[in-house]
């Protein structure tokens, strides 16, 4: 069974985590099933950003990004090379290391 490491996060894993995951599962839905809150908008439909993470070990491993996800991550607050939508990258057979950006831009809560 694959593992999601977790760095740190001052508000949403404090103290990071070690997560269990089940191949085929989207990395959002092993963070919110293991009680990580990581925010997603749209609920998981690739309508937006807040999701956003870094892939720090592992992305090799990882289903490729769809010409959708490409175009809203060039929206990012942070874009880096490994950055994923959480609701659109499923685990596969390699454990992760996956950072959860600071700050996320959400269009619904902006003013």
């Amino acid at each position: 069974m694959p593992q999601i490491i977790v760095l740190p996060h001052e508000e949403l894993c404090p103290e990071g985590a070690a997560l269990d995951a089940v191949k085929g599962m989207t990395i959002c839905d092993v963070f919110l099933k293991e009680g990580i809150e990581l925010e997603h908008a749209c609920e998981k439909s690739c309508a937006c950003t807040t999701c956003h993470v870094y892939i720090r070990e592992g992305l090799d491993s990882l289903n490729d990004n769809t010409e959708d996800e490409d175009d809203l991550l060039d929206k990012a607050w942070g874009l880096e090379p490994d950055s994923r939508l959480s609701c659109q990258t499923f685990v596969g057979d390699v454990d992760l290391v996956v950072e959860i950006p600071k700050y996320t831009i959400n269009m619904v809560k902006e003013h």
